[in-house]
């Protein structure tokens, strides 16, 4: 798999990575050797970063990469995670120096490492992305050697643009795919003008697009699909993207009809590359339950960019069956 870079952050990463929060949990149970057959397919198609955070099922997540990584010696996947869920939500006065070292400490013990390629600030409040305090003590871990660099995943454009403009922010993470598409009108073109990494985070709108569902889809109980709906444990829009379930799969089917006549790609794979196709995009970061799903999500970096057509037609179906329902906050 070819890779991308962008200026700030300080290596090539692949186009396709690999989210890790299901690994962790809230999408139902996944075993060690499940989670370990996941990353090992992943890096074997050709995906070089993996994205984890501390809180996935209370660095369960961090610790399933950590132990792939050493077992198999695999030494050209760059693994970033993130920090700050672990201290009140609403709090901005948690994110100081002193709790930053905690959190990362944390981490390179569950990942076994001295340095973390890349951390995260974990969506936290608004305010925090405007404290010139909190990125000098980002900067601090990073004089100390315990991180490479740092970056932040974002609930809003406005809290990416604010990070953009400070000097040292890496990299943004934010949900961006068919059913969410704000991102591509200030916030790609910004980040590419100052050299920021963006990884597009929630590509398949947690499964909507890859087509697979309908109407009657039942999720488990512990599966945030379930009871995180009206955003009752979190941001609702980590949940669908934050569209109505019945109206993401009628939509859905709309993208998957989209699929050019004898093509062997799935919809999952024609979602991701309309991502891949938007410029300024670094990466993208679909989970994976198994090992099949992890390589077909791969191989959409080897399909073709998007005809015209297509990318019109994706734009007409969000206008038509999406727009109405999304927050303005997105």
């Amino acid at each position: 798999m070819d890779t991308r870079s962008a200026s700030r952050l300080p290596f090539p990463v692949s186009p396709v990575g690999l989210g890790c929060w299901q690994l962790g949990g809230d999408w139902g149970e996944v075993t060690e050797g499940s989670a370990h057959g996941v990353l090992g397919a992943a890096a074997h198609a050709g995906v070089t970063f993996f994205d984890t955070a501390d809180v996935y099922g209370d660095g369960r997540s961090e610790r399933l990469v950590g132990s792939f990584l050493d077992a198999r010696g695999v030494d050209d996947v760059r693994v970033a995670t993130k920090m700050g869920r672990r201290a009140d939500p609403h709090d901005a006065s948690a994110y100081t120096l002193d709790a930053f070292r905690d959190w990362t400490d944390r981490s390179r013990r569950n990942l076994g490492v001295d340095t973390l390629d890349l951390v995260q600030l974990h969506c936290p409040p608004t305010e925090v992305f405007s404290s010139d305090a909190v990125y000098d003590a980002l900067d601090t871990l990073v004089s100390d050697g315990a991180i490479r660099a740092y970056g932040v995943s974002v609930e809003t454009c406005a809290e990416a643009l604010t990070a953009i403009a400070h000097p040292n922010v890496a990299s943004v993470q934010i949900i961006l795919n068919a059913f969410r598409r704000k991102p591509l009108e200030e916030v790609l073109p910004a980040a590419r003008e100052a050299g920021v990494a963006i990884i597009a985070r929630v590509p398949l709108a947690s499964g909507l697009l890859s087509g697979k569902y309908d109407e009657s889809t039942t999720f488990a109980a512990d599966d945030h699909r379930t009871f995180n709906r009206s955003g009752a444990a979190f941001d609702v829009g980590e949940t669908f993207a934050g569209v109505p379930f019945e109206v993401g799969v009628a939509a859905a089917r709309e993208v998957a009809a989209l699929l050019l006549e004898g093509s062997t790609a799935s919809t999952s794979q024609l979602a991701l590359r309309w991502i891949l196709d938007q410029p300024g995009v670094t990466t993208v970061i679909p989970g994976a339950r198994n090992a099949a799903q992890a390589e077909s999500n791969a191989a959409a970096a080897d399909l073709p960019p998007l005809t015209d057509e297509q990318l019109a037609r994706f734009e007409e179906i969000y206008d038509a069956s999406i727009r109405a329902h999304v927050h303005e906050r997105w």
